[in-house]
């Protein structure tokens, strides 16, 4: 594996797992009040956007980050749809 990629993995892992902490606090405390849909939504479609593009060009750093963010964002929206 060469740098950039080894650095584009760490750039997309630190980002995704930055939504980790969000998704348990909305899990455990049962409450999305504070967490604006508009920009949930905006993220995530932004997200898949981000996805489709790295499919397009077949960079696996921003496949794999896209995709693990997709999920996470996607679940916070959910967590909102049920706790908000």
């Amino acid at each position: 594996m060469d740098m950039t990629t080894a650095l584009g993995l760490l750039a997309g892992m630190l980002t995704t797992i930055a939504f980790l902490p969000q998704v348990i606090r909305i899990w455990r405390s049962k409450s999305a009040k504070d967490l604006s849909m508009t920009m949930l939504v905006t993220f995530t479609t932004g997200v898949f956007c981000w996805l489709v593009y790295g499919l397009m060009i077949d960079s696996l750093p921003v496949i794999i980050a896209n995709a693990v963010t997709f999920v996470l964002a996607g679940m916070n929206v959910m967590l909102k749809l049920r706790y908000g």
